[in-house]
């Protein structure tokens, strides 16, 4: 049986962000990194992850790998009796240059992998954890390759079906949503520029980003039924439809790549730390893929692991639960106050009745009208703390 300060599970970018953070604060740290197939969609990171991830040294300069997201546009496409108005938002009206990047997921795994190599308390493991047991001195991890690891921390950043997160006794809960995400990447007769554009459709919207040129990111979020049957009508009728979609203002649409559906629902734990176990990314909280927040709110899980690492005395017998008790104070209020929001946005998309409608189309018109509230929802949106 091996011993190890820190274990981390989980082979995404959630894994390789906190197996990064800790090796970097010096902890003596296994990765449990099963093999994956590369993960072709993007994120759209807000300014104070790009920070996070530069100042890690996770990356270097954003606008290597990234495309500038400085505009967000906002297009009520339902037909309801009470419609929200255009909405543009723009960075520099807080005097930001941009809003954040967007990035492909296979180029940020490409710099962190290759960054994560250096540090010389790092171990990386390619295999999967089959158990996790508490013991007196510590947590043992049994591991598909048949190794077994006691460890003083355990990091679980291994998904929304998390082993970590269910055999260490955390309590989550789960909704599951008639919506599923559409992802591709497309080619249109004119590009985006550096403006993100939402259209709101009555069963979820229809948003293209930016990814650099002619080319967009698109995520379209329906009914999963209505998803799937545009899929099997093929690559014309898609196009089409999609021209349809986003009304015309990009000339004509090619699909780039391939498209894929996921479905939607969303996870809440009641604590994100616990007994010298701590969670991270989808391990911990998801969502459907409304305001962006996602992978950043991932990174702000690894920022405040980082912080609550930098404070704690390793020296003392029980550290690790004292950074799970801390890492769960910090992370409680930021990942409630985003995980209301979001849902609130979603199902504010969803719900037909008129007071919902107006509330919504009140809510749009305010932050169309008055600038101290865009500012506020601009800092809110970016997760500034």
């Amino acid at each position: 049986m091996r011993r190890a300060e820190a274990v981390v599970v989980g082979g995404g970018l959630a894994g390789m962000a906190a197996a990064f953070a800790l090796s970097s604060a010096g902890v003596q740290t296994i990765h449990v990194a099963p093999a994956a197939p590369p993960d072709r969609r993007t994120s759209a990171l807000m300014m104070p992850a790009v920070d996070y991830l530069t100042g890690a040294g996770l990356i270097d300069d954003p606008a290597s790998i990234g495309h500038k997201l400085a505009g967000i546009r906002i297009i009520d496409s339902t037909e309801r009796l009470l419609r929200a108005p255009e909405t543009l938002f723009r960075a520099s009206e807080i005097g930001l240059e941009a809003f954040g990047w967007n990035f492909p997921n296979v180029a940020l795994m490409e710099s962190f992998t290759a960054l994560k190599a250096s540090p010389a308390t790092l171990t990386t493991v390619e295999t999967t954890l089959t158990a996790l047991d508490r013991t007196a001195d510590g947590t043992r991890l049994t591991l598909g390759n048949g190794e077994v690891i006691l460890a003083d921390l355990v990091v679980g950043a291994d998904g929304k079906k998390s082993l970590v997160r269910e055999t260490a006794n955390f309590r989550a809960r789960e909704n599951g949503f008639t919506q599923a995400a559409l992802v591709c990447d497309l080619l249109l007769g004119r590009p985006l520029g550096d403006t993100s554009v939402e259209f709101h459709h009555a069963q979820g919207p229809f948003t293209l980003v930016p990814a650099g040129g002619n080319r967009a990111n698109l995520v379209w979020i329906d009914d999963r039924r209505v998803l799937k049957d545009a899929q099997r009508a093929g690559k014309e009728h898609l196009a089409a439809l999609f021209y349809q979609k986003s009304q015309h203002l990009f000339g004509t649409v090619e699909l780039a790549t391939p498209t894929h559906m996921f479905m939607l629902s969303t996870l809440t734990v009641a604590t994100a730390g616990l007994d010298g176990v701590v969670l991270v990314g989808e391990a911990a909280h998801a969502f459907p893929p409304i305001g962006a927040q996602g992978l950043n709110l991932t990174l702000r899980d690894v920022a405040d692991l980082a912080a609550t690492l930098a404070e704690v005395d390793r020296t003392e017998p029980r550290w690790a639960e004292a950074v799970s008790r801390d890492y769960a104070r910090r992370r409680s209020g930021d990942l409630g106050r985003t995980g209301a929001m979001v849902d609130a946005l979603f199902r504010s998309l969803l719900i037909d009745m008129v007071p919902v409608q107006a509330a919504r189309a009140a809510g749009l018109w305010a932050l169309k009208l008055s600038p101290q509230l865009r500012r506020q929802a601009f800092q809110f949106g970016m997760g500034q703390r």
